[in-house]
């Protein structure tokens, strides 16, 4: 080889150790600045996460028995579980965060306002002449700086929640969570109260295998109901005939979806359920650390979520421990303070839900959407908390019987119905309220969008029944709380004992169970009962031998050839054994004692 070719060779190597030891010193310098980009990356993706994020309400304090090691692996199934110290109180956020939350619900309270009052200020602009495009450019940039603003605050918002470890350590959770249904991540996300859209669903209405392969299931337009009769039958349906019920049905339709349910179901308007919120979470708090609690979101047919809670004894001792009962609450209850107090506190397991636009669940109270949410309920106790129907029991109170009477007509084998200060149909309580000239508007309003039609699905199921009637209240009776006669709830017992026991319900019964009836006191219903003489084991010698005769199968023909004396006896007999009275007003909780399985044969 040459010097020549020697040199370079040397310069060769030489310029290859000079780049060797540059990548030597530019590759720590590259990987720390790739490791500064990913960390910038991550903390801008989780401070969007906190902008975007839920509003914290509470961390829940953490039983000794369930509390976690400070810290688990980070794996897919698991997150970093923060100390057992923070359990201890309700969230608190830092400065930032609290004042933008502040400016943000009074926005949506002003919102709000303006949404329900948005027909007569439209009316107002009309008349004032504000409606002019030449007024409307202004005000839609004056409306546009402060949605503008409003964004400006949800941003610092998320600053603020970015620089609190707690709500770090949540958001955290929240994310693996819906990456990954894990046991061990939904344990960690319970321990949290959080605005509950966020919440990851559950347990979807397709979910059973059953659903899936039948045709007679719900679908998507959901669960059937009873149709009410037309109300001019034998009318043809002509085109002529259509045209003029027109204006009566949209005129129905407007009043049902602004006045209407609203007046129904007080408990889903947004300002109502504002101001019912710290004794929402206080109570949302109460089931979850002392009753161990375990809330849960159901998607039902119809796309709504529905909020769930449950509370699981089937781990004690009590017998009444290994059944469930299915709560239904009032037109403005919840299921945090609600029915649901009455049969946990008799040792029983309880599963309360919310109805559609309350609280947590989404949608709108109507009946078709009230029937998906408890077809949803029934199918996540059964599917998934693992309840046979043969141990469930359906518990309402007051507006809560319709979906109560259509979960028993719908799933026939549950063990019973207990309903507390319910009604047999809503006209008659519609038309209470409403001025006279409007009792057609009103009629057709209700069979057509808000037909509650409790005695009629009560009736077409056979098991065990329990009526509670409420001796003062000033709801369900159509002139005043003293005239116990005008209570509904008598109503719906006699409709009940006419289907199943329609010869013992003839005059002569139906005469002496409305005497039963109108006795306001104990004492006065002892001596009705007593008066007729009501032998109770020959009545229940009777209907058992009938019963071991012909079956179960409503309705029954005894009484067919008995004298009128049996009949009333049978009459009073079965008037008492599925109507309890209680003295209290219609919002007055149920004790545990007064809470009883219905008699049965």
């Amino acid at each position: 080889m040459s010097q020549l070719a020697r040199r370079r060779s040397r310069y060769g190597l030489t310029s290859r150790a000079h780049n060797t030891s540059e990548a030597g010193r530019a590759g720590p310098a590259g990987g720390l600045a790739a490791g500064r980009a990913a960390a910038q990356a991550r903390a801008m993706a989780k401070l969007l996460s906190c902008v975007l994020g839920p509003r914290l309400y509470k961390i829940y304090r953490e039983r000794d028995s369930e509390r976690a090691p400070a810290s688990v692996p980070e794996t897919p199934t698991a997150v970093t579980a923060p100390h057992s110290s923070s359990w201890d109180t309700y969230y608190q956020p830092r400065a930032l965060e609290k004042h933008a939350d502040s400016i943000l619900a009074l926005a949506s309270v002003f919102w709000s306002i303006s949404y329900y009052s948005s027909p007569l200020a439209f009316f107002y602009l009309y008349r004032k002449g504000y409606l002019s495009l030449s007024k409307v450019v202004p005000f839609s940039h004056y409306a546009g700086t402060l949605l503008l603003l409003l964004a400006g605050v949800a941003c610092l918002r998320g600053i603020g929640r970015w620089t609190n470890p707690q709500y770090r350590q949540f958001i955290t959770i929240l994310e693996a969570t819906h990456r990954n249904q894990s046991s061990e991540n939904k344990r960690q996300l319970a321990k949290y109260n959080f605005d509950f859209r966020s919440w990851p669903v559950d347990f979807h209405w397709e979910e059973p295998s059953s659903r899936k392969e039948s045709r007679g299931g719900p679908s998507r337009r959901g669960v059937a109901l009873l149709r009410p009769e037309p109300l001019h039958r034998g009318t043809a349906d002509t085109l002529l005939n259509r045209v003029k019920k027109l204006p009566c049905q949209i005129t129905s339709y407007l009043v049902a979806h602004t006045l209407g349910r609203r007046m129904l179901y007080p408990g889903s308007v947004y300002l109502l359920q504002k101001a019912l919120m710290p004794v929402l979470l206080q109570g949302q708090a109460r089931l979850v650390e002392e009753c161990n609690g375990r809330r849960a979101k159901l998607l039902a047919c119809d796309g709504n979520e529905i909020d769930t809670m449950f509370v699981d004894r089937r781990g004690t001792a009590e017998p009444q421990g290994q059944k469930l009962v299915i709560c239904c609450e009032g037109n403005a209850g919840f299921y945090e303070v609600g029915c649901i107090s009455t049969p946990l506190e008799a040792g029983y397991s309880v599963l309360g839900w919310n109805h559609p636009g309350f609280a947590g669940s989404t949608g709108v109270p109507f009946p078709q959407n009230e029937a998906n949410a408890m077809d949803v309920v029934v199918q996540f106790a059964i599917h998934r908390l693992g309840f046979q129907p043969q141990d469930i029991i359906i518990y309402a109170w007051s507006i809560g019987g319709f979906t109560a009477t259509w979960a028993a007509m719908s799933y026939p084998d549950v063990s019973a119905v207990i309903l507390d200060a319910s009604f047999d149909d809503l006209v008659p309580l519609a038309l209470k309220v409403m001025p006279d000239s409007w009792r057609g508007l009103v009629t057709r309003t209700v069979r057509q969008h808000l037909n509650l039609n409790n005695a009629e699905q009560l009736c077409r199921y056979l098991g065990p029944v329990l009526l509670i009637r409420r001796t003062k209240d000033e709801i369900i009776t159509t002139t005043v709380p003293e005239d116990i006669m005008s209570n509904r709830g008598n109503d719906l017992l006699l409709k009940l004992l006419q289907h199943r026991y329609p010869r013992v319900m003839a005059e002569e019964g139906l005469q002496v169970v409305r005497q039963w009836l109108e006795a306001s006191s104990q004492l006065e219903e002892a001596s009705i009962y007593s008066r007729w003489e009501v032998e109770e084991d020959w009545c229940l010698s009777v209907l058992r031998s009938y019963q071991a005769e012909h079956g179960p199968d409503f309705p029954w023909s005894v009484g067919e050839d008995m004298s009128a004396d049996g009949r009333r006896q049978l009459a009073l007999f079965l008037a008492r054994k599925h109507l309890h009275n209680f003295e209290a007003t219609h919002c007055t909780p149920l004790p545990a004692q007064n809470f009883q399985m219905p008699w049965h044969l």
